[in-house]
C-alpha cells in the first residue's frame, strides 16, 4: 500500500470539498479497490505467468500464447483504471485550492480599513475553508463527474474485450513459433474469476454513484433556481395572499356592471339636462 499513500493523500483533501454521494465514492475507491488490489490481488495474480502452461517444448512458445491471451496483466489493467479514474476528481481539487487560495488572499484585502468598499465578498469558500459548490466550481465538478462516467465505462467495456469476465482454464494457441495448435492452461481460473467479477461489481457501483451524483446536483440547483424566480418578497402593502394573480367572481361581475350602468345613466341625464338648458336660452331670446 505504500505505493497508493500519494495517491491516497490526495484523493482524502477531495472528501472536504466533494458532496455526500462523492464521499461515499471516495470510500469505496479506497476500501474495495485500492486496498483489495493492494492486500489480495498480487497474491491471487502473482503466478499467473509463471503457471501458464502450455503442452509444447517449443522454445518461446508459452510466451508468445500468453501475450495473446493477456496482452496486458489485469493487475497492471486494474492499476490503470484506478489512476484514470482519479485523475479527473485531483484536476478538480487542483482548480478547488486555487479558488480556496485566492479567496484567502481576498480576505486578507478585505481585512483592510477601505476593503469593504473596494472588494466583494468571498462567494465559494468559508474562513475555514469549506466549499460551496456552485458557479465555475459545480461546472467543474459537473465536468470531472462526466469525464469519470466515460473513463469508468471505456475501462469496463474494454476488459470485456481483452479478457472477457470470466477465466477459461484452457487457452487453444496457434501463433508462431508454435509448431501446432497447443493448449496453455492457467493456475486458479475459479478463484481468478472471482476476484474479476469482484472488481467488476466494485467498478459497476463506482459508476453508478457518479452518475447518482451528477443528477443529484442538477436536480438540486434547478430546484433552487426555480424556487428563486417563484419566491415574492411580501410586505404590508402587498400581502402574501396579493401575490397571486385573482379571478373575478360573481359579486366583482355584478358590482362592475352596476357601475357602468349609472355611469351610462348619468352621462345619459347629464347630456339631456344640457340640452334643456340649451333649449331655453334660445327661446328667451
Amino acid at each position: 500500500m505504500g505505493d497508493w499513500g500519494f495517491l491516497s493523500t490526495l484523493l482524502e483533501r477531495v472528501q472536504n470539498h466533494s458532496t455526500v454521494i462523492g464521499k461515499i465514492w471516495m470510500s469505496v475507491l479506497f476500501l474495495f479497490r485500492i486496498m483489495v488490489l493492494g492486500a489480495g490481488a498480487e497474491s491471487v495474480w502473482g503466478d499467473e505467468q509463471s503457471d501458464f502452461i502450455c503442452n509444447t517444448k517449443q522454445p518461446g512458445c508459452e510466451n508468445v500464447c500468453y501475450d495473446k491471451n493477456f496482452p496486458i496483466s489485469h493487475i497492471r489493467f486494474w492499476v490503470l483504471q484506478i489512476i484514470f479514474v482519479s485523475t479527473p476528481t485531483l484536476v478538480y481539487l487542483g482548480h478547488a485550492m486555487h479558488v480556496i487560495q485566492k479567496e484567502n488572499k481576498l480576505r486578507e484585502k478585505l481585512a483592510s480599513p477601505d476593503g469593504p468598499q473596494k472588494f466583494k465578498q468571498p462567494k465559494y469558500s468559508d474562513e475555514k475553508g469549506h466549499l460551496r459548490i456552485k458557479g465555475n466550481l459545480l461546472g467543474s465538478y459537473l465536468t470531472q463527474l462526466t469525464f469519470k462516467i466515460i473513463i469508468e465505462a471505456g475501462f469496463i467495456v474494454g476488459q470485456y474485450y481483452l479478457y472477457g469476465f470470466i477465466m477459461i482454464p484452457m487457452f487453444p494457441c496457434t501463433r508462431k513459433p508454435c509448431p501446432f495448435t497447443v493448449e496453455c492452461y492457467m493456475s486458479r481460473p475459479t478463484e481468478k474469476t472471482i476476484f474479476i467479477i469482484f472488481m467488476l461489481v466494485v467498478a459497476c457501483i463506482s459508476l453508478l454513484l457518479n452518475i447518482v451524483e451528477m443528477f443529484y446536483l442538477i436536480c438540486t440547483r434547478t430546484r433552487c433556481r426555480s424556487n428563486r424566480r417563484t419566491h415574492r418578497v411580501t410586505t404590508t402593502e402587498y400581502p402574501a395572499s396579493l401575490s397571486a394573480p385573482r379571478w373575478p367572481t360573481t359579486e366583482d361581475t355584478l358590482r362592475q356592471n352596476k357601475m357602468n350602468m349609472e355611469l351610462e345613466n348619468h352621462s345619459v341625464g347629464g347630456s339631456l339636462d344640457g340640452a334643456k338648458e340649451e333649449k331655453g336660452l334660445l327661446s328667451g331670446h
